[in-house]
């Protein structure tokens, strides 16, 4: 894994005036394959897509998944993001005891 975002609807539940991140990321982590789709990419930052998970941006992701963020974010839990870059799902995974965040394609997982 190699060292090291597209905005979505979801809104955080924290309050605007607040724009501080969420969580601790950890080492920042990417894969092979995440690299080469932002390689494809040269209009999207890898850092902006990590930046918006930190901060609540869960990118595409239903109802429940973002409730289940929002409670991982408040008492500890993985938590995860999905953004589309193009047809490519990319996904940010910060894990529980927030060690590490890692960029990875979804067949990487």
């Amino acid at each position: 894994m190699n060292q090291l975002q597209q905005p979505s609807n979801h809104q955080p539940t924290v309050p605007d005036h607040i724009n501080l991140p969420l969580f601790s990321l950890g080492q920042i982590v990417a894969t092979p394959g995440s690299l080469e789709v932002f390689e494809q990419y040269e209009d999207k930052s890898i850092q902006q897509y990590i930046h918006n998970h930190q901060h609540g941006d869960w990118g595409e992701l239903c109802p429940e998944d973002q409730q289940s963020n929002d409670y991982a974010v408040k008492n500890g839990g993985r938590i995860l993001s999905s953004y589309l870059l193009g047809h490519q799902k990319v996904w940010v995974i910060t894990e529980a005891d927030r060690s590490v965040t890692t960029v990875l394609l979804p067949s990487e997982y």
